[in-house]
């Protein structure tokens, strides 16, 4: 792999990932993210591993994942001879990243990334896969939207204002009206935890997509960022305990195996490569495929139960986050309308 930091000729850049190409990335990216709840509800169902152990197995089990594609590309043998190197040719300065960026940007993810999923499965384990999938990934776009506006000058206007309002409704909806046994108000505090750091790692990635920077959205990139997630969870693991007890070592080892692997590995890969392309509104908009799977196990996989609550509060938060993409389609309108006259 070329090295980031490594004087301006580097192999032939490939060309800007199209948006048609970005969005396809990020549905899928949403759509096996939807089941790493339920694989963590299976794990916790059939040992006494922790979130902390979880998280910290997801990204390790990630990276090395992660570093053995390289090593498969080198293996693959050639068709019709000896593999051809790439012709290096001159890329402007400007699309190299910048070491000070790639810094940020690795440990940021990284330390984001760590947050996310561990207070993820910590909210899954306390107060159930389909609640806890829900209220993180209906904080997160209200989060993004705040954020985005704050960090980034990303007008909400009053159709996103409403869709803030009404994401707040249906989350306390979601917390006084739950009954207690079916939402714990322990669990929900996890959630929009890890929507924080969820809503951090994605303006962050972002942000730093503006600049163009080969280092954004790549394979290495995603793979340092999975080390620093580690390396981030690893102490409280250790802690909390690493090597689990289980009366099914096999079952437990699939089940970790899939968790590196689908929404971890190749989730997490195609996000990053999205979300620095799509605008920080519409990754959130498009990653509600992640609630939606998600409740959908929980009810026919795992047996947990919907209570009608539960169900207006869902309801309201994914109304909510509709509203914000409607704001956000009329607002990628506007600003074409206002660049077609500079463009004539």
């Amino acid at each position: 792999m070329s090295n980031p930091q490594s004087p301006a000729v580097l192999p032939a850049a490939a060309p800007a990932v199209p948006v048609g190409r970005s969005l396809l990335h990020l549905v899928v990216a949403g759509i096996a993210w939807g089941t790493a709840g339920a694989a963590g509800s299976l794990v916790f169902r059939n040992s006494d591993m922790g979130p902390l152990a979880l998280s910290f197995w997801r990204c390790a089990g990630g990276l090395l994942l992660l570093l053995a594609v390289p090593a498969l590309r080198l293996l693959r043998p050639g068709r019709g001879g000896p593999a051809t190197a790439p012709v290096a040719t001159p890329v402007p300065r400007s699309a190299v990243e910048p070491r000070r960026t790639r810094l940020i940007r690795i440990v940021g993810t990284g330390v984001g990334l760590a947050v996310f999923q561990t207070a993820y499965f910590a909210a899954v384990e306390s107060t159930g896969l389909a609640v806890g999938t829900v209220v993180t990934l209906g904080a997160g776009p209200v989060l993004i939207a705040i954020g985005a506006r704050v960090t980034m000058g990303e007008r909400l206007g009053l159709g996103g204002l409403a869709a803030v309002t009404g994401a707040l409704a249906g989350l306390a909806v979601l917390v006084l009206g739950g009954g207690g046994a079916e939402v714990r108000l322990a669990g929900v505090g996890h959630a929009v935890l890890s929507a924080a750091g969820f809503a951090a790692l994605t303006l962050l990635t972002r942000r730093l997509g503006r600049t163009g920077a080969t280092g954004a959205g790549s394979l290495a990139g995603t793979a340092w960022t999975f080390g620093v997630s580690a390396l981030v969870v690893l102490p409280l693991a250790v802690a909390e305990g690493l090597l689990p007890h289980t009366e099914d070592a096999v079952r437990l080892l699939l089940l970790l195996l899939y968790v590196a692997a689908i929404p971890t590995a190749l989730a997490y890969a195609l996000y990053f490569a999205g979300a620095a392309v799509v605008r920080a509104a519409t990754v959130s908009v498009i990653m509600l495929l992640e609630p939606v799977s998600a409740a959908l196990l929980a009810v026919t996989l795992l047996g947990e139960e919907l209570t009608a609550t539960t169900v207006l509060g869902t309801v309201l938060l994914l109304a909510a986050v509709t509203g914000l993409a409607l704001a956000e389609a009329r607002t990628a309108a506007e600003r074409r309308r206002g660049e077609e006259p500079a463009a004539a």
